[in-house]
């Protein structure tokens, strides 16, 4: 059976044990520094007490009458008792120069030497000393007795040093109250202060904090996920590998204490992490990447900053635009099958009536017609990838009523683009354009969408171009079409205004620009254009980033 283990003392019961045992040191220290103190100062002042008494009776001419007597012992005893009476010491011996007592407060001892120095008294000086006489150790002053020049006889006073320490004990009682109220003063503060650190702490002990702290530490660097925390003051409180990653933040760079507006963060996203309002799942572009972004303020009856979590959504953002052209695709075959099946029925039909001459005719028509579609999007355009996108769209646009042609300003070879412009981008940039102007011009008088893709003769730049029939753009308003958000269509279930976004995000990742322009037609032409030699090593323009 394993027998319980005491559970180490909470961080804040070791403070307390700490505080209270220093406090209990220091108190004690001074109360034995104040001791030691006062009881030599006690014995000086024992000292001066006795020498004033003994300098008063050997000054008092009473006394110097009573030693010229006869019997001096008879008129000084009483006299001598009544001094010690008075002035509050022990004992008052007065003597003859040779040490022989006069007085003592046992008449027993009188005329016996006395027990102690003389000899600086009986050359004219008044001296103390401590010694250890018939009464026990006591402070003594001893002090001659004159008449005219000679020493008739010498006064000793004294105080017992028991006496003495008894003063002492008074006062260090009263020390010792003082000290004892500290004490328990102090021991009240610190527990308050540390009952206060215990809930801060949850009572957990260091060696917790410390285990935590590191699990902490270790859970920041294992989370892919951005992690970002923001004090009251919107400033950088914490951030993770991940957050530094996503947000373009040097590893090296020391940001936290910094303010997020100093990141150089798109303003959208400054705007939303500055937010006192929490933002559940909103999508933000970078320069490079799609990033969905949740707050949640940190309170506890007010204000003290906020928890961003960053997720990097920019891969599954290029599929899904895959999976949407994939679906277009997929509807184009569709559309064509079902007219195909109806050209079929006629050609048959038309058997079936005789007219062999006919059907031959008409299918041969329809051939060439398919054909000749095909024949010029691959004269034009010979990049597999954009040529299938655009025989795509083509079938959709003809499905929506809507023509797309390809210009014939169009020429672009098979293996003229680098490697380091990937074909998910193009589908990306080509494949939003033509949407957006597919919607803008349906619905129109012969609407129709051009679309232009061709190299520079210096084979420098790559110009993907997009002109619709549709109303155009406001010329005003024509750098909001790219704001993340915007739109003049109603918003679906997966949100709108997301096209142009990652169509400027994706041309600015290869230093490239998206720039809108009013049409001959009246409609609107965007114009893409990315530099092919600088392309492998393009550095993400800074202006064009920030969607």
């Amino acid at each position: 059976m394993r027998l319980p283990l005491p559970r180490p003392r909470s961080l804040a019961g070791q403070l307390f044990a700490m505080q209270a045992v220093l406090i209990t040191v220091v108190v004690a220290g001074y109360a034995l520094a104040t001791y030691l103190s006062h009881r030599s100062e006690a014995e000086e002042a024992a000292g001066r007490q006795a020498a004033s008494v003994a300098r008063s009776v050997a000054d008092s001419p009473s006394v110097r009458e009573a030693i010229r007597s006869t019997d001096p012992s008879a008129r000084l005893q009483p006299y001598a008792v009544a001094v010690v009476r008075d002035t509050d010491v022990d004992f008052v011996t007065i003597m003859d120069p040779r040490g022989i007592r006069w007085t003592h407060p046992d008449p027993a001892q009188i005329g016996l030497p006395f027990q102690g120095h003389t000899g600086p008294a009986l050359q004219g000086r008044t001296f103390t000393e401590t010694y250890t006489g018939t009464l026990g150790p006591s402070v003594r002053a001893v002090t001659p007795v004159r008449d005219g020049d000679r020493i008739v006889g010498l006064v000793s006073a004294g105080i017992r040093v028991e006496e003495i320490g008894r003063r002492v004990q008074e006062q260090l009682a009263a020390l010792l109250a003082v000290a004892a109220g500290a004490l328990g003063l102090g021991a009240i503060g610190t527990y308050v202060i540390n009952a206060r650190l215990r809930r801060h702490t949850h009572g957990m002990n260091a060696t917790e904090l410390s285990h935590m702290h590191d699990y902490h530490q270790a859970a920041l660097h294992a989370v892919r996920e951005g992690l970002l925390m923001l004090d009251g003051q919107f400033r950088v409180a914490l951030i993770n590998d991940g957050g530094r990653e996503l947000l373009g933040v040097d590893q090296e760079e020391d940001v936290v204490g910094r303010s997020v507006a100093e990141l150089g963060l798109p303003a959208p996203l400054t705007g939303a992490l500055l937010s006192s309002e929490p933002r559940v799942d909103e999508v933000h572009l970078t320069a490079d990447r799609v990033l969905v972004v949740n707050t949640s303020p940190v309170t506890g009856g007010q204000r003290r900053g906020s928890v961003v979590t960053l997720r990097d959504v920019t891969e599954l953002q290029s599929l899904m635009g895959e999976l949407d052209s994939e679906r277009g695709f997929t509807q184009a075959l569709r559309s064509q099958a079902h007219e195909a099946a109806n050209r079929l029925h006629t050609v048959v039909s038309l058997i079936e009536l005789g007219r062999a001459e006919e059907a031959v005719e008409f299918a041969t028509a329809e051939l060439e017609l398919a054909q000749a579609l095909t024949d010029q999007v691959m004269a034009a355009v010979s990049e597999p990838v954009l040529a299938a996108l655009l025989l795509g769209k083509t079938a959709q646009a003809n499905e929506r009523g809507v023509e797309l042609v390809v210009s014939p300003d169009s020429r672009l070879d098979d293996g003229l683009l680098p490697g380091a412009l990937p074909s998910r981008d193009l589908v990306t940039i080509l494949g939003n354009l033509i949407d957006n102007a597919v919607d803008a011009a349906q619905g129109g008088v012969r609407p129709r969408v051009t679309v232009t893709a061709l190299t520079e003769e210096d084979g420098s730049e790559l110009v993907l171009r997009v002109g619709d029939t549709g109303p155009g753009v406001d010329p005003d308003r024509a750098e909001e079409l790219f704001r993340l958000g915007y739109t003049t269509k109603p918003s679906g279930p997966g949100g709108r205004g997301l096209g142009l976004a990652l169509v400027r995000q994706a041309a600015s990742r290869h230093g490239g620009t998206l720039a809108v322009t009013s049409g001959e037609d009246g409609g609107a032409v965007f114009d893409v254009r990315i530099p092919l030699r600088e392309t492998a090593g393009a550095v993400v323009n800074g202006a064009g980033g920030a969607v």
